[in-house]
């Protein structure tokens, strides 16, 4: 049986080795990665080449859940679980939409965590009790249970996109002016026309001004 390949994206230093070596040192898995952000992302997955990814959300440039959508939209077989310190059910529905399997706060034991990375590389979905008592209890509520859409709500990034968009700039300018590339805005562009349900910048500009 082969070993499962786990990559770490973790801006902390002493967690990211901890955690390193509590992979290498755990049967039947390996760790082929460790890195301390999101730059370079595709190329950072694809030297580590990884079956699972723990993914932090708070780094500085592109946060952990953007990082899920570009990983999902080009390696959708790779399984994300989030490790954060964050439980806010904003945070965890993000996660969810933009393709994460699992949610775990960094204070789940490192038994848990070996267990999780087993549970999510069979198609399993882990998450930390009290992540899951949440999510429950939204669906529990007596209120209309929240939309996909609502679930999906634009991030800071998008929130950016858009406002440059609004103001006329082409892609090539908020490239420049957001230090991404051309591509990553086309990219932002897509699930924001997703997320608001509009075909055309020009539905777009119509639907902001609304």
């Amino acid at each position: 049986m082969k070993n499962i390949k786990v990559a770490i994206f973790e801006d902390n230093t002493m967690l990211r080795d901890s955690l390193f070596e509590l992979i290498n040192s755990s049967d039947g898995l390996i760790c082929t990665g460790a890195f301390g952000d999101c730059s370079q992302l595709m190329r950072k997955v694809g030297s580590a080449n990884p079956d699972v990814i723990l993914m932090d959300i708070d780094f500085p440039g592109m946060n952990g859940i953007e990082a899920v959508r570009i990983i999902k939209s080009e390696r959708p077989e790779i399984i994300i679980i989030m490790q954060t310190v964050f439980n806010d059910i904003e945070r965890i529905f993000q996660s969810i939409t933009a393709g994460a399997s699992g949610y775990l706060l960094k204070s789940t034991s490192p038994q848990r965590i070996i267990e999780s990375i087993h549970e999510a590389a069979t198609d399993g979905a882990p998450m930390t009790p009290s992540i899951a008592y949440k999510i429950l209890e939204v669906f529990r509520s007596k209120t209309p249970s929240l939309s996909a859409r609502e679930h999906a709500e634009l991030n800071e990034r998008q929130k950016e996109i858009l406002e440059c968009i609004f103001n006329g700039m082409s892609y090539k300018l908020i490239a420049e002016k957001l230090f991404i590339s051309v591509e990553t805005v086309r990219y932002h562009v897509k699930n924001i026309y997703e997320i608001l349900d509009v075909h055309s910048r020009d539905e777009l500009i119509s639907k902001v001004k609304k």
